[in-house]
């Protein structure tokens, strides 16, 4: 398929996970790719691993919590590639903790990053794709539609829910544009992200663990949730903006 022949495309949280398989599906279909993340570094090394020939992604290294990073971003796109047609909103940031524990910089952690971030990255996109119209996939959260127990998660699921009601706003607002915004809402996939707050025996350990959690009986993997962002990005959903798709294994369906 080529379904992003010729189209640029950013993408935030690029250098692992989600961001990483889907900057690369969407240079096997066609696509440019600007990626970012936080430490330049990993972020060499993923786009060598994407592309190896360097000539269909580069990088934007810089904390998407600093607004100035979601510019830069965007501004990396236009002046390398020419313009941006499609931003993947996918970096995020995750540590189960209770309630009564949490603390101001946690919520600051959360709140910066996953809201503040996709908005300013989001709105800095906008403007670029305002004159010929494009697309914005949010990552978002299961756990900003239900409340899990077992991850206790209030900071992560109010920034979350915020990046849902984001989606809806700007729908409405971006549509005159012809610019789409969605978003997906994974359930627990199987990422580095559970890697900065538990070892690598306690991530073997515990992932398998939530399996049965998804009615699918499995977790997701990045591959999921990229086929389903990049549909999203895609001319194949050009009647959809406005959307939260549960790309969850069924866990927002109910319970078996």
């Amino acid at each position: 398929m080529t379904r992003f022949q010729g189209k640029v495309v950013a993408v935030t949280g690029g250098g692992s996970g989600i961001g990483k398989e889907a900057a690369a599906r969407f240079i096997a279909e066609g696509a440019r790719v600007v990626i970012n993340g936080r430490d330049a570094a990993k972020l060499e090394a993923a786009a060598r691993e994407i592309d190896p020939t360097g000539e269909k992604v580069i990088i934007s290294a810089g904390d998407i919590a600093i607004p100035a990073t979601g510019a830069a971003l965007v501004d990396t796109a236009v002046s390398k590639f020419g313009g941006l047609d499609v931003l993947v909103n996918n970096a995020g940031v995750f540590n189960p903790k209770s309630f009564l524990e949490l603390t101001e910089a946690d919520y600051d952690w959360y709140l910066d990053t996953i809201l503040k971030g996709k908005f300013f990255t989001a709105q800095a996109a906008a403007k670029a794709m305002k004159a010929k119209g494009g697309a914005i996939v949010q990552t978002g959260s299961m756990w900003a539609i239900q409340a899990i127990g077992a991850t206790p998660s209030a900071a992560y699921s109010a920034a979350n829910a915020g990046v849902h009601a984001m989606v809806r706003n700007l729908a409405i607002e971006l549509a005159q544009y012809k610019i789409r915004i969605n978003a997906v809402a994974p359930a627990v996939v199987e990422t580095p992200v559970y890697n900065t707050f538990m070892t690598d025996e306690q991530v073997k350990e515990t992932l398998p663990t939530f399996n049965a959690f998804h009615p699918i009986g499995r977790n997701g993997q990045p591959r999921d949730v990229a086929e389903a962002i990049l549909f999203l990005a895609s001319e194949q959903a050009s009647w959809i903006t406005g959307a939260v798709l549960p790309v969850d294994g069924g866990v927002t369906a109910g319970r078996q």
